[in-house]
């Protein structure tokens, strides 16, 4: 058999070909977790792979910036842009060609994405995304809605030991405000918080004492909801508060069991998100399955509450997924030696297995088995298959 020069197998960092079983493996716990967002009410969508620059980057858009790859169009001669994230092609498709449906809008989408650089934990930069989005509700019920309908999409592909973590990114910026604090100072402080630094206390005198009580927040949710309804919260930042609490409410009464955590001062990974948020994590796995939270279609303000339509989803990453699912059930293969009846072959596979047909005739039918992968073998018409 001729092969290629090995240099031709080289592909870019962050790129790699998935092979069998493994690609068979992945498309199979996507099209669960897409049966799972149909069952849900979720209608699919299907954006293309590439857009003009200035409509993929525009809005929420320009978080993802610097992590998407440009090319000139030599048809139109102007600059397209190739996805690095579908939530934003659900929000143009929202609001454009899909401005008139009625809301709430539940869609859901399935595509591949690149991205400039992988993260230090997931150097790939090509994968699939997989998600869904609730456009034109503000309800809490929305935010409970869309983490447990990714919860259940998890459980159905089989992942265990689930453990969403829930995140306000939006309330620190409505402090700073509430205090008067922007610019270097600003700057300085949400430095110091991310770094989980305690000399935020003496950094500024009038708010110190809040931002240290925030540090002592995070933590499995029933403990640290008790600890963040004790802080007194200036008045704008109360209600992100309230539907955090209100969100876990709801959650809790349709699946108790879930291990909720809240960490109130994270905010890496958020840049577009304007309320609550969450990552999703597996027991064994290590890196995030997924994330998703609150965002706003035609708006960029973390503090305005107009400017564009409320909207929330989630991601789910299909490279992650097939390291965290348990593996699929080899499916049984049998080799059909040349000269086997089309209704065998039917049979067989109306039964569960794969068939591998011969394209000739070979001197030994068990080792031809064996040498194409298969397990077991048909020896004569309406046989039951023999095993290798």
């Amino acid at each position: 058999m001729d092969t290629l020069a090995p240099e031709l197998a080289l592909l870019p960092a962050g790129l790699h070909d998935l092979l069998p079983p493994d690609a068979e493996r992945e498309a199979t716990l996507v099209e669960c977790a897409m049966a799972v967002f149909k069952a849900h009410g979720y209608d699919r969508v299907k954006p293309p792979l590439a857009e003009f620059e200035e409509s993929l980057l525009s809005g929420v858009g320009r978080a993802w910036s610097l992590q998407t790859f440009r090319l000139l169009d030599p048809d139109s001669q102007r600059m397209m842009a190739i996805r690095a994230d579908m939530t934003l092609q659900v929000a143009r498709l929202s609001a454009t060609r899909l401005v008139k449906a009625p809301r709430p809008l539940r869609l859901s989408y399935s595509g591949e994405v690149l991205r400039v650089g992988g993260a230090q934990l997931s150097p790939e930069r090509q994968f699939r995304q997989l998600g869904c989005e609730l456009i034109g509700s503000l309800e809490p019920g929305a935010d409970a809605e869309i983490i447990v309908l990714a919860t259940d999409a998890l459980h159905r592909m089989g992942v265990r030991g689930l453990s969403i973590d829930l995140n306000l990114p939006t309330l620190v910026p409505l402090i700073f405000a509430a205090y008067g604090i922007t610019g270097e100072a600003e700057r300085q402080l949400a430095l110091a918080l991310t770094h989980r630094d305690t000399a935020v206390a003496g950094a500024a005198p009038e708010v110190g004492p809040l931002l240290l009580a925030l540090l002592d927040v995070a933590g499995p949710a029933d403990a640290a909801l008790k600890k963040l309804e004790a802080i007194h919260l200036p008045e704008s930042a109360r209600p992100t508060r309230d539907r955090l609490i209100e969100t876990i409410r709801l959650i809790r009464q349709t699946h108790p069991e879930l291990k909720l955590t809240v960490d109130p001062l994270e905010r890496q990974g958020f840049e577009y998100q304007t309320g609550l948020s969450f990552t999703i994590f597996a027991r064994g796995s290590r890196r995030e399955l997924g994330r998703g939270g609150r965002y706003r279609i035609g708006g960029d303000s973390v503090h305005s509450k107009e400017g564009g339509e409320p909207a929330v989803g989630f991601s789910l990453f299909a490279d992650a997924l097939a390291k965290a699912a348990p593996h699929l059930e080899k499916v049984r293969r049998v080799f059909l030696p040349l000269g086997s009846t089309p209704a065998d072959a039917h049979r067989l596979r109306k039964t569960g297995w794969a068939t591998i047909a011969g394209l000739c005739v070979v001197d030994d039918n068990l080792a031809e088995a064996k040498r194409l992968g298969c397990d077991h073998v048909l020896m004569g018409v309406g046989q039951e298959p023999v095993a290798v």
